[in-house]
């Protein structure tokens, strides 16, 4: 069951990644994080979009090296970390969690929202994408462990 899992969550950290930088629209990325329908719904496309490319690339290990997954508990991954990627992806979401755990600063790092000045660190682009990717990773993880049960 240990390479099941890993295995497992490889395929969705490669869908994930693919899905979530190729495959979304430029609409998507603009508008999901509007707290109107518009937002709501550009991020229920994104979410929709990007769970099929990590479904696919779970279909892709299942036929390329025969990995054994039962669909009902997928299908309970997929929607527990979709629904994990939705709540992020609209953005407000995650900057209030960010704010309440003492990450506000962190959160805003890389942007022009700290003192006006842009407060750079390129070696983590911004703390917005960082905080962003490491809360989809940590779903990936728990997604991967529900998946292979």
């Amino acid at each position: 069951m240990i390479a099941e899992a890993g295995l497992t969550f490889a395929a969705l950290f490669a869908g994930h990644s693919f899905g979530d930088h190729w495959v979304q629209s430029e609409h998507q990325a603009v508008c999901k994080g509007g707290r109107d329908w518009v937002g709501r719904r550009a991020c229920l496309g994104h979410v929709v979009s990007l769970q099929a490319t990590k479904l696919l690339a779970l279909m892709l290990a299942v036929g390329l090296v025969s990995l054994r997954l039962n669909p009902w508990w997928v299908l309970a991954a997929l929607v527990v970390d979709g629904a994990s990627h939705y709540w992020a992806d609209r953005r407000f979401t995650l900057e209030a969690l960010a704010g309440h755990v003492g990450k506000r600063g962190f959160y805003h790092q890389g942007t022009d929202l700290i003192n006006g000045e842009g407060d750079s660190a390129p070696h983590i682009g911004t703390g917005k994408y960082a905080l962003d990717q490491s809360w989809h990773h940590l779903w990936l993880f728990v997604a991967a462990l529900i998946a292979v049960q």
